[in-house]
């Protein structure tokens, strides 16, 4: 996911949004199936020699920079030497890159895949008892845990989070008033009226794009508000006998199909990027977006702070829980890093220094994770990050975060969501089709395990 400029900051964080937003959850951990602990014991002293940590990173994620530069200004022996690739390049990939004789010593790794069983991986076990990140809430963690049967949510850890991520509605305030709305929608109901209104009125009632499957998360902000949020979570954490064929997905496929006939999407959909659609909504084109806290900042910058709102998707029965896409933006260790115990101390400072939890939370409006005991980082007054930490503290209170659908397998973002969602914005494929495809896609990527 990308992530944009720095925020400036003027007010702390209530005590009670902090202590919910970081108890970022999906299902905890369990301990059927335990992956083989590594061998041989772990430091948890700071380096002393001179190293350079080889980071390979997403392009358009900067926060490492600006955690790297403060990790040297506090350890001048410590340097990074950081390379960066698009997200979809990456996913391509991250298997070769592990498998190297000059692999990295912490890569940004979405979806796990093949990774653990083949054995790219370092086990952070050891690293987790030797820190005690068992003081971190369980559902921060859920999500980078495998078994060895390749089920995610339980089993060894693998994955650690830097900044942890909610997904919502971004509302232009200004075409809002001009078309006659005055406050935000509190059921899908009402969002739908709300989106028939700017219709009426002349006005794109949704900036989206299909081109690299950004779409999904409008896709999927429907189907989270339709059934039991548990069974998709099951799903994308490859539980034996999961499936996307529900009546919450057909529910929510065919409402995203709906809303493309109906013209509430851009006509050239399938045309529009992530970039174009985020510069698009924030010069002017566009009642609402989905999108997530990492672009709080860059929709204040480009339509001026208070001239935007940004919040949950809205249940589908007034008063519901709120259910929303949010996880880790996640690394990994190589298993071939030659400095494991160095990263790992890296990673454990991210989330427990004070400065560099507030770099987390001002450069990527993120919840910095970590102990929910520690010390709060700071956000400006009204701007859209403090937004996103309150409602990161509603999804939390409501048990509502669950990972993204993207995630689910290595391949199934690019192989399947993305060309066949296509379809189902040019009617070329009903929705019953669409998740029949999902489904065989999934069944095959997690077959070649």
């Amino acid at each position: 996911m990308k992530i944009n400029k720095r925020a400036s900051r003027a007010l702390a964080v209530t005590a009670g949004v902090a202590a919910a937003l970081l108890a970022v959850t999906g299902c905890a951990p369990g301990n059927n199936t335990v992956a083989a602990q590594p061998t041989g014991t772990v430091s948890t002293a700071a380096p002393t020699s001179d190293i350079t940590i080889k980071i390979m990173d997403e392009t358009g994620f900067p926060v490492t920079s600006n955690l790297t530069d403060e990790f040297t200004k506090q350890y001048p022996n410590v340097k990074f030497d950081i390379t960066r690739d698009s997200f979809q390049n990456l996913l391509a990939n991250t298997p070769r890159l592990l498998a190297g004789a000059d692999a990295p010593d912490l890569i940004r790794q979405s979806t796990i895949g093949t990774t653990v069983k083949d054995g790219l991986l370092t086990n952070l076990d050891p690293y987790f008892n030797a820190y005690g990140w068992n003081k971190f809430s369980a559902g921060q963690l859920a999500g980078g845990r495998i078994t060895a049967d390749g089920v995610r949510g339980e089993g060894s850890l693998y994955q650690f989070g830097i900044g942890f991520s909610v997904t919502g509605l971004y509302m232009n305030k200004t075409i809002a008033g001009q078309v006659g709305i005055t406050g935000m929608p509190a059921t899908v109901d009402e969002l739908e009226a709300d989106l028939a209104k700017a219709k009426a009125a002349g006005v794109l009632p949704i900036q989206t794009g299909m081109q690299d499957g950004v779409g999904t998360f409008v896709l999927q902000a429907l189907i989270n508000q339709y059934g039991d949020k548990q069974k998709l979570i099951d799903w994308m954490f490859n539980k034996p006998g999961a499936t996307i064929n529900t009546d919450a997905a057909l529910q929510g496929a065919t409402k995203f199909q709906d809303w493309a006939k109906a013209g509430y999407l851009p006509p050239d959909v399938n045309a529009i990027n992530y970039t174009t659609m985020v510069s698009n909504f924030t010069s002017g084109q566009g009642l609402f977006m989905w999108d997530g806290n990492w672009d709080a900042a860059n929709v204040d910058k480009g339509l001026g702070t208070g001239n935007a709102e940004f919040v949950l998707m809205p249940p589908a029965t007034a008063g519901g829980k709120h259910v929303a896409m949010g996880a880790g933006n996640t690394f990994t260790i190589p298993a071939k890093s030659k400095n494991a115990d160095a990263t790992a101390f890296f990673l454990n400072w991210i989330a427990t220094n004070d400065k560099a939890r507030q770099i987390v939370v001002d450069v990527t409006g993120s919840s910095p994770g970590g102990d929910p005991t520690a010390a709060l980082p700071t956000v400006a007054s009204g701007s859209l990050i403090e937004a996103a930490l309150a409602n990161s503290a509603k999804v939390a209170a409501d048990d509502g975060f669950v990972d993204f659908m993207a995630n689910s397998t290595a391949g199934i973002y690019q192989g399947s969501l993305q060309p066949n969602e296509q379809l189902l914005l040019t009617d070329k494929m009903t929705p019953a089709d669409f998740l029949t495809a999902t489904q065989a896609f999934y069944e095959k990527d997690l077959a070649a395990k």
